[in-house]
């Protein structure tokens, strides 16, 4: 008995002194820091494709996603709805370039949702495809609508006219499935005729006007609306 308490006393003054070392080392090195101006610094994180992911999903796509996803809102907490073109080239610095290597991988999963000259109204056929391809989720968190308009008109018009279509896709979706949480999963991006004018083999995606020929200028009046299956 008389040991065993020698023994606990010999144990308490040894952890003692090894939680002194720690703490001593620990404001030394503390101290160091502070002297020398050196503050270690989180690493980046770097974007990884998944295997799990569809194939599109590769680095380069998924950095260019999360700048979208930061700077138009789809973060949780975040005020801004949207982006606009000003915002699509500052905040998510993204240029002709990222937006083709953005959205031109969504061929297969994606539709283009076309208007007519001058309008925001969604046709019979355009709202079948959003509800076709909102249905189509797969499991995917991110659902884009990324509105364009022509070169004909100012860019004032023509912002203000994309960003109404974008909104037509929006409301649409929201009227007919009624998502509580549809804010945190539509990406809008309304971008005038700012970004570089589309060429005709963007007629070679789903469209929705099956039936009416497909020119530059229609792809160029539309909305590309897709879900996004990478995770990030």
């Amino acid at each position: 008995m008389k040991y065993a308490g020698i023994i606990a006393i010999v144990a308490g003054c040894v952890l003692l002194a090894s939680s002194a070392f720690t703490v001593h080392a620990e404001v030394r090195s503390s101290a160091e820091r502070l002297k020398t101006g050196q503050i270690e610094a989180a690493k980046p994180k770097v974007a990884i494709a998944n295997d799990a992911e569809a194939p599109y999903c590769t680095p380069k796509f998924k950095e260019v996603l999360a700048r979208v996803i930061h700077a138009c809102g789809l973060e949780g907490g975040a005020a801004r709805r949207g982006c606009q073109p000003a915002d699509v080239k500052t905040l998510a610095s993204i240029s002709d370039d990222d937006f083709n290597a953005l959205f031109t991988p969504l061929k297969d999963r994606g539709g283009v949702v076309m208007f007519d000259d001058g309008s925001e109204k969604l046709d019979e056929d355009s709202k079948k495809m959003l509800e076709d391809l909102w249905l189509d989720r797969h499991g995917a968190r991110y659902f884009f609508i990324v509105a364009r308009a022509s070169k004909t008109g100012t860019p004032d018009f023509n912002r203000s006219l994309s960003h109404k279509r974008a909104n037509s896709a929006l409301f649409h979706i929201g009227d007919k499935f009624k998502e509580p949480d549809l804010d945190k999963q539509v990406g809008l991006l309304w971008l005038g005729n700012e970004f570089a004018q589309l060429g005709q083999d963007y007629c070679q995606w789903n469209v929705s006007r099956k039936n009416k020929a497909c020119t530059a200028e229609a792809i160029n009046r539309s909305a590309f609306v897709s879900w996004v299956d990478c995770q990030l």
